[in-house]
């Protein structure tokens, strides 16, 4: 299944990620159709108060607040159906398309916990383009339980993570500052 992960707070871009327009549309709802394609099902991860902001006919999941950070959209998820393997990507990724996303699923390995990409400059895990297996999660929300860091980039590092590197490194390039939003909306608009 997909999840888009729209429930931040988004205090240093200084309004909603999800709302920002990079693709003739809000983000959140661009990569929901994005994953449309690739997965059975493709769900929101969003905050009780955003439900209200929601188009019709976009499934979501209410984070439950649990845990802090994206932990919580992603157990809130697996809450939901704990079974499920969850295609995962942040709001905040505004150069993820369908190739992306199709790129990741193509290199899946089921036996890690996740299969997760990582720049060729970090060699990190980034858990927010990712594919969490449900053992993953079970292990990830035991890992919750006893933790100092809510950070799922530091649990995927100490646990067994597949990592695929992109073609490209900016295809993982991050907006979460007006700046950055600025500049990859340059970007996108002179191609």
């Amino acid at each position: 299944m997909g999840l888009v992960l729209a429930g931040g707070q988004s205090r240093r871009m200084g309004m909603d990620k999800g709302k920002l327009l990079y693709h003739d549309k809000p983000q959140r709802e661009y990569l929901y159709d994005q994953m449309e394609p690739l997965c059975t099902r493709v769900f929101l991860s969003i905050r009780p108060e955003q439900q209200e902001d929601i188009p019709p006919g976009l499934n979501f999941i209410l984070d439950e607040n649990q845990y802090k950070g994206p932990f919580n959209g992603l157990l809130s998820a697996h809450h939901a159906f704990p079974e499920a393997a969850w295609l995962v990507v942040a709001c905040d990724l505004p150069l993820v398309n369908q190739k992306v996303l199709k790129y990741l699923v193509d290199r899946r390995d089921r036996r890690a916990l996740a299969t997760a990409f990582a720049t060729h400059k970090s060699k990190l895990p980034e858990p927010l383009a990712a594919i969490w297996e449900p053992h993953g999660l079970k292990t990830a929300e035991s890992y919750m339980q006893s933790a100092k860091s809510s950070c799922p980039r530091k649990f995927l590092i100490n646990e067994d993570t597949f990592l695929v590197f992109p073609e490209d490194d900016l295809w993982l390039a991050n907006a979460n500052e007006p700046e950055e939003y600025e500049q990859i909306l340059s970007q996108l608009n002179s191609k």
